[in-house]
């Protein structure tokens, strides 16, 4: 092992004591009634949690009937030869549908796939990368944006949207590059 490797290695496992002991006396020393602050800091978590609890439900709800329905078969089959066009297997085309949606489900999408495929597959790579280079655009939305009462996203929706297709395009390529 290099000196490099070390250095890391000692400074990653110090890091999280570093912030639980850091900040409580950063605090302390500008005389911050820590434990005080932590409990209205967590009193007002709570409650922004109840309040986005029915986007929540909703989000959820829609994703489970899109499932069910077979609306996702349907979709699928309808975007396989748009897909191919690009060069991306519609095998992943799920993914691409519900990771803007739902992180959970999309979770689901990718323990799916190893079932069907085997962990060492190029579409669960593909997907996994997928999975870690996308945002659950509406989710969030739904979250941040009802937490503050926002009705109207503007451009959000459609700038997460064209972000989430560029990274899921990106992650195919790669993947295709590295692995295929």
């Amino acid at each position: 092992m290099n000196i490099v490797q070390v250095f890391l290695d000692y400074a990653s496992a110090l890091v999280l004591p570093a912030i639980l002991v850091g900040f409580p006396l950063y605090g302390m020393i500008r005389k911050v009634r820590v434990y005080e602050v932590f409990v209205d800091g967590a009193k007002e978590g709570f409650h922004v949690a109840v309040m986005i609890i029915p986007y929540l439900i909703a989000i959820l709800f829609a994703i489970g009937m899109f499932r069910a329905s077979g609306a996702m078969d349907f979709l699928t089959d309808l975007l396989r030869p748009v897909v191919g066009l690009i060069g991306i297997p519609a095998e992943v085309i799920p993914m691409g549908i519900v990771r803007p949606l739902t992180g959970s489900g999309s979770v689901g999408i990718v323990l799916d796939m190893i079932n069907q495929f085997g962990e060492d597959s190029i579409f669960v790579k593909m997907v996994a990368t997928m999975f870690g280079s996308t945002e659950t655009t509406f989710y969030v939305i739904a979250v941040y944006f009802g937490a503050v009462n926002i009705r109207k996203t503007r451009h959000a929706v459609p700038a997460g949207l064209i972000a989430d297709v560029f990274a899921m395009i990106a992650a195919v390529y790669v993947v295709l590059f590295l692995f295929g």
